[in-house]
């Protein structure tokens, strides 16, 4: 016996050593993967790919590979098969799996175009060497299916008992996980079944508060990266609740376009509002325009009362109702329109103010442009006629210190006019003396004095008709007196009035008449009287006041009282500082 138990030992030791023999010739040389056993996880409906690539080593060669699949009772079905001589051959797989290379005995990774999920299971990859004999690889392969969810909201009334007010269900392998995301006061219930489909219903009691509140269901999966989200609003309806407002506190009598507004909350909204008075047909006058009762005319006393509202939507119907009352004239709707029709006038009148000063504004400024643009021309005008004159007069000024005869005498009528005036000032201021008697006179005058004409000489008294022609003369050399003495007025005017000093008469200061004149001493040294001087220095003022007034009237003119030069095309006018202008 003892002999027989040490034979079976020895036997059982062998067998041990020869099966682990055979297990590490079976292992070989994998490239991929490089484990004997491995696990993939594939999505539904997409490709996968098993990987097998087995290592030759030097003198061996590959003459089959073969894929197996586990069935559920434990044993193999033959996938696929490729023989180095034979070629390819597929089961009843035929279309759903293929080699991924051309070249099976080089790459045997097996394709699955459209992976499903009785695709699931363990697979063999069984390689046929010569001359070491056969290797194998397993596989087992996890096929997902992404859920299929839904979400059935569940409509609510006000009012009802505790519910389920949605449900959410979802289908997937492995089979997903629900929960709800909401603030609303309820509870979950999770349900599964066969088949990896899963359900869950959110229960509350319905409230009108709780009507248009999130109540979202989220689906949980290991094939989805974050939760997928099923949005849901929570439905409770319920009855109107209506109620009567207007647009003004106080309504008075004769008040326009004042309305009645119904308020029906409810939901769903209310689409019939019916409006009744006093418990029958509304007033003339008045329109139903959604939820306003509108007067489109004035308010009237009789026209208080008792207003209704019936609303009505699908879960029921309600009224209420609303007393008008309307007060009598209202005491600001006389002054209204006055001060209206005031306030009108006013802004009609400052706007028709604010268009006249524009107006005015715009005319003023015109005409100072026009006035601006007329004086700066006129101003370029004289300034070109004053240089032209400038130079008009230098030629002249240099011309006139010739001493041609030929010379016309106009050229020096200022001068002349100068001198004429000096001496009729001199003449004027002279004390005269009438004491002599002039021998003319004792010999023609009549009354022993000595008369003179306008040239200065003696006249000489005839019969009556030369003494008539005397009193004419009188009375003309009167006139001619008046006249000088105007003119002299005028020209001492003219000293204010901007005339060159050289035309200005120059009295004579009473220390410069020390002695008599040129003329006194010709007239004494003829042996002449002093009354025949004075007569002479009378008759001489005449005539030389006749000679200045005669110039003045033939080269001055009086404009705005100041003596002013006539123009002429040969004047010189001196400046009082000697220049020329």
């Amino acid at each position: 016996m003892l002999g027989l138990k040490m034979e079976l030992t020895g036997q059982r030791a062998k067998c041990l050593a020869l099966l682990l023999l055979v297990a590490v010739s079976v292992q070989g040389v994998f490239v991929e993967p490089p484990q004997p056993f491995t696990s993939l996880r594939s999505m539904a409906e997409s490709e996968t790919r098993l990987p097998c690539r087995y290592q030759v080593e030097e003198g061996q060669k590959v003459v089959q590979v073969t894929w197996h699949k586990e069935l559920p009772d434990g044993s193999k079905e033959q996938i696929i098969t490729s023989h180095f001589v034979h070629g390819t051959e597929i089961g009843r797989y035929t279309g759903r799996v293929k080699f991924e290379s051309g070249q099976p005995m080089e790459n045997s990774a097996l394709l699955i175009p459209s992976t499903e999920e009785p695709d699931e299971g363990s697979y063999t990859c069984h390689i046929s060497t010569f001359p070491n004999g056969n290797f194998e690889i397993h596989i087992k392969l996890i096929v997902w299916i992404l859920p299929i969810s839904s979400l059935e909201p569940v409509l609510l009334v006000e009012g009802q008992s505790f519910r389920v007010a949605a449900s959410c269900r979802a289908v997937g392998h492995p089979p997903p996980r629900l929960s709800w995301d909401t603030d609303l006061p309820g509870q979950s219930q999770n349900r599964s079944k066969e088949g990896g489909s899963v359900s869950s219903f959110y229960s509350l009691h319905p409230l009108r508060s709780m009507n248009g509140k999130k109540l979202d269901c989220l689906v949980w999966h290991p094939g989805l990266e974050k939760p997928r989200r099923i949005s849901n609003r929570l439905e409770v309806q319920y009855p109107p609740d209506p109620t009567i407002s207007t647009t003004t506190e106080d309504l008075f009598e004769g008040s326009e376009k004042a309305e009645l507004v119904c308020s029906s909350g409810g939901y769903p909204k209310p689409q019939n509002i019916t409006w009744t008075w006093r418990g029958g047909a509304l007033p003339d006058g008045t329109s139903v325009i959604g939820g306003k009762l509108v007067f489109q005319r004035a308010l009237r006393s009789n026209d208080s009362g008792v207003y209704g509202c019936v609303v009505k939507n699908n879960v029921g119907v309600d009224k209420t109702e609303y007393m008008l009352t309307v007060i009598g004239p209202s005491p600001r709707m006389d002054s209204t329109p006055i001060d209206n029709k005031l306030l009108i006038i006013i802004g009609a009148s400052a706007g028709a103010l604010i268009m006249v000063l524009v107006i005015v504004v715009l005319l003023v400024n015109r005409y100072h442009r026009h006035k601006n643009k007329k004086l700066a021309m006129e101003l370029s005008e004289k300034t070109d006629e004053i240089n032209s004159l400038s130079r008009q007069a230098s030629f002249r000024r240099l011309n006139s210190v010739s001493t041609d005869p030929r010379v016309p005498a106009e050229d020096y009528a200022l001068l002349r006019v100068d001198s004429r005036m000096k001496n009729s000032q001199m003449s004027l201021e002279r004390p005269i003396y009438k004491g002599s008697q002039s021998t003319l006179g004792g010999k023609w005058g009549p009354s022993g004095g000595v008369e003179v004409d306008e040239l200065g000489r003696p006249v000489v008294w005839h019969d009556g008709r030369d003494s008539l022609r005397g009193a004419e003369m009188e009375v003309e050399k009167e006139e001619r007196r008046r006249r000088v003495e105007s003119y002299l007025k005028s020209s001492n005017m003219s000293l204010d009035s901007g005339l060159p000093s050289s035309l200005i008469p120059v009295k004579v200061q009473p220390d410069e008449c020390v002695g008599p004149r040129d003329q006194d001493l010709g007239y004494h040294m003829e042996g002449d009287s002093p009354q025949s001087v004075a007569d002479g220095h009378e008759d001489d003022e005449v005539n030389s006041s006749y000679q200045i007034s005669e110039a003045l009237t033939n080269h001055f003119y009086f404009s705005n009282g100041v003596l002013r030069p006539r123009p002429h095309s040969n004047a010189i006018l001196l400046h009082p500082r000697g220049q020329i202008i």
